[in-house]
């Protein structure tokens, strides 16, 4: 659905990237703004700037589509519809995994209302804990797919791409080679070359995706324990926006993959705020009705 360019230009205006807990059009608005106190210049320069950024990024096709997705699909029920597919998409073994952990992100959110009964840093952090549990299903999912794409190999074939490889260039050693026999053994130890090269990737993509998803286990554990013992609610917070502030890294991770191999798209768009509350909220009776 097309908006208006208003509706674009509002967007615009607050538009932060995952990760930034503040709009980079406020710093800069800001900044322009103490500039212009000392020399109203500054403001002259400011409004230029914030003119041209605006209308920039609301003119821009993939914002505008960022946008409308986020209108379409802005109703809780319509997310948890999109939410409970993805999930389904998992293995056995990921769906429980996923659960537990959304689970644990629940108990933390728990253990925050115990320590501020004023309420006053709850909502922020259960959307910081949605999308915590947002990453880590895009982690799994990327996961799956990619193994999929890749067809991960087993050790047992590297092996043996890789002695197949050695036996060709071991061949090509040999100076009493006919030019015709030469390139065509040239030519297969290439297209050898590629796939033990295309295997050592896939592995080493599969191997950093397993390092994310249980770093990020491993600090939720962290947060939960420390959420237990301590009844600073402000040092907790603080903790929390360290770890979301770290997922930045993981999410442009899936985006450049999804340019690689195309499968990932319905991994990229943001839950809105009260829908990523939502993947934790619903954790509770899934993880009772069958979740480590």
């Amino acid at each position: 659905m097309k908006l208006s360019l208003w509706t674009y230009l509002k967007a615009a205006f607050n538009a932060r990237p995952f990760g930034m807990f503040v709009a980079p059009n406020w710093i800069g608005l800001t900044g322009f703004g103490l500039l212009g106190l000392a020399n109203p210049g500054f403001w002259l320069i400011g409004a230029g700037i914030e003119l041209t950024y605006l209308f920039g990024l609301a003119t821009n096709q993939r914002f505008q589509r960022v946008v409308s997705a986020r209108r379409e699909s802005g109703s809780e029920l319509e997310w948890k519809q999109r939410q409970d597919a993805l999930i389904s998409r998992l293995s056995d073994t990921d769906q429980a995994r996923y659960v537990a952990f959304a689970a644990r992100c629940r108990t933390i959110l728990d253990l925050f209302q115990q320590h501020d009964p004023t309420g006053a840093s709850v909502e922020t952090q259960g959307e910081n804990l949605g999308r915590l549990t947002w990453v880590y299903l895009r982690l799994l999912l990327a996961r799956r797919a990619m193994s999929r794409v890749l067809k991960e190999p087993t050790l047992g074939e590297t092996q043996e791409l890789e002695s197949r490889l050695a036996h060709l260039r071991s061949q090509l050693g040999d100076q009493t080679l006919t030019d015709e026999l030469r390139r065509s053994l040239s030519s297969q130890a290439e297209i050898l070359e590629q796939r033990v090269t295309q295997r050592r990737e896939g592995r080493e993509k599969l191997d950093f995706l397993e390092a994310e998803i249980m770093r990020i286990q491993e600090q939720v554990e962290l947060l939960r324990e420390q959420a237990a013992l301590s009844t600073d609610a402000d040092g907790l917070s603080a903790r929390l926006d360290e770890i979301t502030g770290t997922l930045g890294g993981a999410s442009q991770w899936i985006t450049d993959q999804q340019k690689l191999y195309g499968s990932l798209d319905d991994l990229l768009q943001e839950p809105p705020p009260s829908s990523a509350r939502g993947m934790i909220r619903e954790a509770g009776p899934r993880a009772e009705r069958g979740g480590p």
